[in-house]
């Protein structure tokens, strides 16, 4: 009997699941594995070896972890610093407007690199304690990338002197509880000075200031984002895309753009861009599946007596309304076109009621209990334009919608500031620009490839840079913040009644110290002379390595974002006090690989 037929048990009866065939389907014999004897496992059940088992019987397997290799106290904090040191030597070059490059070579590519992050990620050890602690730093500079979009490798260095100097204090006696504690303590009233001291970020200059400095000094990727946001707003989304030229470029868009186009190239109103262009055209947003013509006839024979075009926006149509719209069209009765929605699950929804909230329609959704075959055309909405290509749609909203529209964003701005995920935020974010019509997208140019692999790197952190400083404003750069704020460190350690708690703010305190001092290091200048400077000066004041001279850093445009300078800050002290507070680690035991023939004296060699 073949496998596809009907099997009956042993009481006439149809067996409910029928054991799938095993053998070769050719000739219909059966695999040698069935008629494998039956074996007893070790908890007493009877299996059959290779062929299927009976519902009954039940499977169970027996892990075990593999042996583990252990490594206490100093021995185990060592090894984490190891780690950490060689990690923080390799990113250390970068920093700074005179920091060198890094390679990245693997077996297929190899990329030039100036982004700590990035080189963060790449190295990997081959000691498993070592490479733990790499795996910490690179959670440093992934938290701090994810949050301020720069500043990555300033958060590396940090905690690597945070854990330097931790370790010192322990080996003298300290208690890494208690220094943990005082770290704290000092840091949080830190980040009170440092947001008290922020300088709000106003006009071109300062944006171009910031972007210029995050990435790496290039003035040319300045004036792309100050350019940018100078014509979308602080609301707009800046998208970032490969040119297919040498030349670098900025493109606005105007209006929501959504990633759907026509559902058919029979819509097409414009043969020589193959687009659909609608003047003032009513708009039907629904998340239904609009399945008979008769469903929508009222609101077609509605718009064909206006003379205005229809854009329908829903979840499918069936093949008899696409044919009743094409032959409309045609024939010049009605002139409509449909898109699918855009998104998927949640993130549709939310789009399909911003469209609704831009055109002024009534977003017919089931979940409403709205259905398509009750609306009436004061259910539908209006829009100024409508651009549609075979891959997106632009939607240019009347002007007397703009109250609304402007609710709508505030409304997703709340949702913005209660999110904890980056990636939804990055969500919230674009739909406040779609419906604010503020989008630039940077076509990136090179002559190479990894050219423009570096040159994308760096506006992106411009990018990121730039609108998180637009929301916590600016610090002085260089480092020179860092040092102002260790300044603070003993005013604020003075209260400590714990000589461990006085010990981990000093700690803090020397770090503080590591980027300026880097920084001048890089440029080739004695970073000790430049740190004690760079202290007795004011709060604005610090060393501009690009320039080579002491000066008024936020004039000159050398500063930073107080979200990067936070940021990197916070997470570098927890990073360390989780290190400082380690007391044993273990890790998988290395495994000789197992020879392929046994080794048989005097056969094999």
């Amino acid at each position: 009997m073949s496998s596809l037929s009907l099997a009956f048990g042993a009481g006439g009866g149809i067996l409910s699941r029928v054991p799938p065939f095993v053998g070769d389907p050719r000739t219909h014999k059966p695999s040698l594995s069935c008629l494998a004897p039956r074996t007893t496992n070790l908890y007493g059940s009877r299996t059959t070896s290779g062929c299927h088992k009976s519902p009954q019987i039940t499977k169970r397997l027996l892990v075990r972890a593999g042996p583990k290799r252990i490594t206490v106290d100093t021995k185990c904090r060592k090894a984490l610093q190891a780690g950490i040191d060689k990690l923080a030597d390799a990113v250390s070059v970068t920093l700074g407007p005179k920091g060198r490059n890094v390679i990245l070579s693997d077996s297929k590519n190899l990329k030039v690199i100036n982004d700590g992050v990035t080189i963060a990620k790449a190295i990997e050890l081959a000691d498993a304690i070592e490479n733990t602690g790499v795996m910490l730093i690179q959670e440093v500079a992934s938290k701090v990338n994810a949050a301020a979009g720069d500043g990555t490798t300033t958060a590396i260095i940090l905690a690597r002197e945070i854990i330097k100097y931790g370790l010192l204090a322990i080996t003298s006696g300290a208690n890494p509880i208690g220094m943990k504690r005082g770290m704290e303590k000092t840091v949080n009233e830190l980040i009170r000075i440092l947001k008290e001291r922020s300088i709000p970020v106003v006009g071109k200059d300062h944006i171009k200031a910031v972007a210029s400095i995050a990435a790496g000094n290039d003035e040319f990727v300045g004036d792309l984002i100050a350019e940018a946001i100078d014509k979308i707003g602080v609301d707009g989304v800046i998208s970032i895309e490969s040119s297919s030229t040498s030349k670098t470029t900025i493109i606005i868009e105007e209006g929501m753009k959504i990633d759907k186009g026509y559902m058919s190239p029979h819509f097409v109103t414009n043969l020589d861009k193959s687009t659909v262009e609608f003047d003032n055209p009513k708009v039907l947003v629904t998340d239904q599946k609009i399945s008979t013509v008769q469903e929508i006839v009222p609101l077609l024979e509605k718009t064909a007596q206006l003379g205005v075009p229809l854009l329908i926006i829903a979840e499918d149509i069936s093949k008899q309304v696409f044919q009743t719209l094409v032959v409309n069209k045609t024939k010049g009765v009605i002139r409509a076109a449909v898109v699918k929605c855009p998104g998927i699950g949640d993130a549709k929804k939310a789009v399909l009621q911003d469209i609704a909230v831009m055109t002024g329609a009534d977003f017919l959704s089931g979940d409403l209990g709205l259905s398509i075959v009750s609306a009436t055309s004061d259910q539908l909405g209006v829009a100024r334009k409508v651009t549609i290509t075979s891959n997106t749609t632009t939607i240019l909203s009347d002007p007397y919608m703009k109250d609304e529209i402007q609710a709508r964003i505030l409304q997703i701005k709340k949702d913005l500031s209660r999110t904890d995920s980056a990636w939804h935020a990055e969500k919230l974010a674009e739909r406040v620009a779609r419906l604010s019509g503020g989008v630039a997208v940077i076509k990136v140019g090179a002559h190479t490839e990894m050219e423009l692999e570096d040159r994308k790197l760096r506006i992106e952190d411009a990018k990121r840079s730039t609108f998180a400083a637009m929301d916590e404003g600016i610090v002085p750069g260089g480092g020179a913040a860092y040092v102002h704020l260790s300044e603070e460190i003993p005013s604020i350690s003075h209260s400590f009644k714990d000589t461990d708690e006085w010990i981990g703010g000093d700690v803090i305190r020397k770090a503080l110290l590591a980027p300026a001092k880097l920084i001048a290091q890089n440029a080739g200048v004695d970073g000790e002379a430049i740190v004690d400077r760079v202290r007795d000066s004011d709060w604005r004041s610090g060393y501009n390595a690009m320039m080579g001279r002491f000066e008024d850093l936020v004039d000159a445009g050398v500063v930073d974002p107080c979200c990067v300078t936070r940021c990197g800050l916070q997470y570098a002290v927890s990073i360390a006090g989780l290190v400082l507070t380690t007391q044993a680690i273990l890790v998988e035991k290395m495994r000789k690989p197992k020879p392929l023939v046994p080794h048989v004296p005097g056969i094999y060699p």
